[in-house]
């Protein structure tokens, strides 16, 4: 049977190619192939055993190495192989092989021994586009191509790539801001195509079979990246494109925000607001009000206006001294009415027409230049603008627009026409930024909000957001399929406005559903159009209080969310997961975005609909589950309909799991991080094992400087004992510091007779109604152990 299922999967997916190309010769070089057709020639090359890159030239063409998306440099010790007979060739690796028909030509690739997939037509011409397309499997799962509001298996589509804002979307988004070229398959492999122009994705969309890429101009270059599980395959791409850089402690808090902040007494009153209520909070986002009174004519002023911010440099100083940063809102516009515009022509920063002239043209904020990014002048035109105030004390950057949201086909930059570098542009202003803060400010981590990226953004230390969604429940139901489908694709940062942008609809049920949803997602930024305020300390009290306690958890869950951080910067694996990682063959699965994995220990499944009663949850069946909030225990593998609470949502904690949490402060800097709160879920006759990064928060790569330390939890279980072990290592540079630990350990069924810390008897209490025990202990050392007995 299994024979007659491989032959079915090899001549679906090895269709015969372009008959009219025809072999000519081929050359074999350390993991290199190049062959010469009758109409180009091919070069091929293994990355590595898990990736193959593929480039087509055409007759007439030159090879163009320059990527926007790739960092991988080649293995140079990779074990290669290559064989060849009268009609084949084959360049292979301990994974990844690519087997090359010479008659009729074809390539196809395959990932130990399994077929992956084959070029079809291979490289041809299309009217004035170039394709490349592929036959695929008729059973696979499809993903990828950027944000959208697609439903998660992405097959059937043909999607655009061209970044543009879709304002006010709901369940629906066929385009929107990030628009990566690159297709997932649930047979765990995927296909990056590295070009930066824009064009079209076709996921068989014509339900042959068939998966291509057509683009207007530019590199024939794809590369196809393998592995065993999810996690290696999202680690495999993140390789190739690089990874995200841990962020700064405080991004992981509250972060105010508004459409907008119109003066210094605005700002230090809403702060102020937190402070009374003591919701915690960590930063304040201003959006275009800081250099401007009107929306429309000033955007390119670039400059604090001192009618309404009269002293900026104070306000930013005193609150940085209580702990809380302050983003400002940029845009790649220079209106020809902004103060900017004649010194912006002069030194000639901004694209142009076919003359070289400054290329202008309307938009909604009025008539406008965009600043080339491309040109040298222009980068560090802008670098300087960014430098000036992170000298102020800004301690963080917000790019909009960034798609860019207008950028006609006729603009001209140093790096191409406007088609040829519009999805990039986003990319290469973040690039801009993080490259600006390693030369001028190395000691500081940035925080780089951007609403368009591509492929590899991620290295550059983005924070993506999904655009203006509408604030409707509909808006909240699209953002778990866009976050999931992101994180997968290098963006792990991808979040939403909590509470919804767009409109003026009034439902405290809502904001409260999208903030619970908040708590776990990799940013936690309500923020809205003013008619309807987004911050939490402007609710009303009854509002106020609910979502106080979203804010408070959300503090509460820095040790294990700031791990995920970690996890992220060197594995490349989402904060957010779905469910289909630990389920690969799920076909229900495969599908759906009702729930998730918050890292390894949370299933969390959103509230989407008003008025909600219970909520329809599959537990997977790696492990046991118990209700976060309540500790009830419900069994791997079964699907229950849970009642919904008002206070949070459904979250639930696998079994044999540690959650480190802080103590709630007013803000990350005022987190006492020697003590903590860890939640164990106990299962009897289980071993488990958890490590907690931490490091200062602030220092850039502080893993890569012996700056940091991880503390390990260990656990193992008979009938008649729980241990629980604590172990702290310190890198060479980093201070170790005593830790107090507060176990509340759950789904214990009787009262312990006894408990020992560090071998000594210690006090504790027991809940037979929660079925918990809570006791404490100081660390000796670098060790903390602990017994449980029954």
């Amino acid at each position: 049977m299994k024979k007659i299922l491989l032959l079915l999967l090899l001549s679906t997916i090895s269709l015969a190619q372009n008959a009219n190309r025809k072999y000519i010769s081929h050359e074999f070089n350390d993991g290199h192939l190049k062959i010469v057709v009758s109409d180009g020639e091919y070069q091929i090359k293994l990355k590595n055993d898990k990736i193959a890159e593929t480039t087509f030239i055409p007759k007439g063409e030159t090879y163009n190495p320059t990527s926007h998306a790739v960092v991988l440099l080649e293995n140079n010790y990779l074990e290669s192989n290559t064989k060849q007979d009268n009609n084949g060739l084959q360049l292979s690796s301990k994974g990844i092989t690519i087997d090359v028909v010479i008659s009729p030509f074809q390539i196809k690739y395959s990932y130990k021994n399994k077929p992956i997939l084959s070029e079809k037509n291979g490289y041809f011409k299309k009217d004035s586009t170039d394709v490349i397309d592929f036959s695929i499997s008729s059973d696979e799962f499809l993903y990828g191509g950027g944000a959208r509001a697609l439903g998660m298996n992405r097959r059937g589509n043909r999607l655009q790539l061209y970044n543009r804002a879709h304002y006010g979307y709901e369940t629906k988004a066929e385009l929107m801001n990030f628009c990566i070229p690159l297709v997932l398959s649930s047979n765990l492999y995927a296909v990056h195509f590295d070009n930066a122009a824009i064009g079209y994705l076709d996921l068989d969309s014509k339900k042959d079979n068939s998966l291509s890429y057509e683009t207007i101009s530019g590199r024939k270059t794809y590369q196809v990246i393998a592995g065993d599980s999810w996690d290696e395959l999202i680690k495999n791409y993140t390789n190739l494109t690089g990874k995200q850089p841990l962020p700064p402690r405080w991004v992981f808090g509250n972060l105010s925000s508004r459409f907008g902040y119109r003066s210094q007494e605005q700002v230090e009153k809403t702060i102020k607001r937190f402070e009374d209520d003591k919701i915690p909070v960590d930063g304040i986002i201003l959006d275009l009000y800081w250099f401007g009174k009107t929306v429309q004519g000033t955007m390119g002023n670039l400059d604090w206006d001192k009618d309404n911010f009269p002293n900026p440099e104070k306000m930013i100083a005193d609150l940085n001294a209580k702990g809380f940063k302050t983003i400002l809102i940029t845009e790649p516009f220079v209106l020809t009415t902004s103060s900017k515009w004649q010194e912006a022509v002069d030194k000639k920063i901004l694209a142009t027409d076919t003359n070289g002239n400054p290329f202008k043209y309307d938009f909604y904020f009025g008539n406008t230049g965009i600043i080339d990014i491309f040109n040298p002048n222009g980068k560090e035109w802008f670098w300087n603008v960014y430098k000036r105030l992170i000298n102020q004390g800004v301690g963080g950057l917000w790019g909009d627009l960034g798609e860019p949201e207008v950028f006609p086909s006729a603009a001209i930059t140093a790096g191409g026409k406007a088609d040829e570098v519009h999805n990039v542009y986003g990319h290469n202003w973040a690039k801009l930024i993080a490259d600006g803060y390693k030369k001028d400010f190395p000691n500081q981590r940035p925080f780089i909000l951007m609403r368009s990226g591509y492929s590899g953004s991620q290295r550059f230390g983005m924070i993506p957001w999904s655009g203006d969604v509408s604030r409707s429940w509909g808006g909240l139901q699209s953002q778990t399929e866009i976050a999931l489908q992101m994180g997968m694709q290098g963006m792990a940062y991808m979040h939403s406005d909590l509470g919804g942008f767009a409109g003026d609809y009034f439902d405290n049920e809502l904001y409260l559903r999208w903030l619970q949803f908040g708590v776990f997602s990799p940013i936690f930024r309500p923020h809205a159009q003013e008619d309807v305020a987004s911050e939490v300390a402007y609710k009303d009290v009854d509002t106020k209080a609910k979502a106080k306690k979203a804010v408070e958890l959300r503090y509460q869950l820095l040790p294990y969310n700031y791990n995920l951080a970690y996890e992220n910067t060197q594995f490349g694996t989402p904060l957010m997961r779905p469910i289909f990682f630990e389920e690969p063959t799920n076909t229900n699965a495969l599908n759906s975005a009702s729930g998730y994995f918050w890292g390894k220990s949370f299933l969390v499944y959103p509230i989407t609909e008003k008025g909600q009663k219970e909520k329809e949850v599959y537990f997977p069946k790696s492990s046991n589950w118990f209700d976060f909030y309540t500790g009830k225990k419900y069994v791997a593998g079964t699907t229950v309909k849970v009642k919904t609470e008002e206070l949070y949502i459904p979250t639930f904690v696998r079994g044999g799991s540690f959650i480190p949490m802080y103590k709630v402060a007013q803000n990350t800097s005022k987190i006492n991080t020697e003590e903590l709160d860890v939640h164990y879920f106990h299962e009897i006759g289980i071993s488990t094992e958890t490590t907690m990064y931490s490091d200062d928060g602030a220092t850039p790569f502080a893993n890569n400087k012996d700056l940091f330390e991880t503390v390990n939890f260990k656990s193992g279980s008979t009938q008649n004992q729980l241990v629980l072990s604590m172990y702290v290592t310190t890198a060479s540079k980093y201070r170790l510091s005593q830790k107090k630990i507060n176990y509340i350990v759950h789904n214990i069924n009787k009262k312990p007779k006894s408990i020992l810390v560090n071998s000594k008897q210690i006090p504790f209490e027991y809940d037979n109604k929660t079925k918990t025990v809570v006791f404490s202990g100081v660390q000796e050392g670098n060790y903390l152990a602990s017994i449980i007995q029954f």
